[in-house]
């Protein structure tokens, strides 16, 4: 990450609690509680914005004319770049305001609705060229139930363009943090984010790379690419630490591009 636990933007992060249990306590992942001051955040942040936005899209491509299901997609921004591109794009989200924000965004007459990732999701088979699956899978414990669905509802040869925490950025942290995960291992931890003055409790699964590429090829994916990109080429300097700003790389998102058999 480009600085411990806070990255530039204005969100900050503090590891709560880390351990192997399921329990989520009450109130977790409610982003409808911080929807307005994520999106706000979310618009011109290094990390979002100069970062993992910019990378999906390089990944994605040319996408005219195709039809996409952005899958966890909050309140639009990646939904907006790929219908600028002229994608035929479909929003899903868990959370009804990060959606309110994205028909603020997008137009009331964006195809957008409450869906969650892990139950059956409300398309047909076949339906989709490709799949944006943003920085979403790492709220599940279990992948299967998810990427089976999205597997089902892309046409056979379709992709899924993933970004999830790089699972070595995340062991280091906590390392750093004065504890000893193992890397090995699928555990989950809770981080209290600070955002716009708002507070809000995020639980995460980490699991490691061989359990990525596992549950990809599980589920009927051909891995095409795994990417560890640079920030894009525009980032303004002021948003570079020093001590990444020559190199302008660092560990914080994994990327795949998943092609359906």
């Amino acid at each position: 990450m480009p600085s411990d636990r806070t990255p530039p933007g204005g969100i900050s992060t503090r590891l709560v609690s880390l351990s192997a249990d399921s329990a989520d306590p009450p109130g977790i992942n409610d982003y409808d509680s911080f929807a307005e001051a994520y999106t706000a955040s979310n618009e011109n942040n290094l990390i979002n914005a100069y970062y993992e936005r910019p990378a999906m899209l390089a990944l994605a491509g040319d996408v005219a004319g195709r039809r996409i299901l952005d899958a966890g997609c909050g309140s639009g921004p990646l939904f907006a770049a790929l219908r600028d591109r002229g994608a035929i794009v479909t929003g899903i989200d868990k959370s009804a305001r990060m959606l309110e924000l994205a028909r603020r965004r997008l137009g009331d007459d964006a195809d957008v609705q409450v869906a969650e990732l892990g139950s059956p999701l409300p398309f047909p088979d076949d339906t989709f060229d490709d799949v944006t699956a943003s920085l979403v899978l790492h709220y599940l414990e279990d992948w299967g139930p998810a990427l089976a669905e999205l597997r089902r509802v892309l046409k056979p040869g379709g992709r899924l363009i993933v970004s999830v925490d790089h699972p070595f950025a995340e062991n280091l942290l906590h390392r750093e943090a004065g504890l000893e995960p193992d890397y090995f291992a699928t555990y989950n931890y809770v981080d209290e984010w600070t955002v716009g003055g708002q507070t809000a409790l995020l639980s995460f699964w980490t699991r490691p790379l061989h359990a990525m590429t596992d549950a990809f090829t599980a589920a009927g994916f051909r891995i095409t690419v795994i990417s560890e990109p640079a920030v894009a080429p525009d980032t303004p300097r002021e948003l570079l630490p020093d001590r990444i700003a020559d190199r302008r790389r660092f560990l914080c998102f994994l990327f795949f591009v998943l092609h359906a058999s």
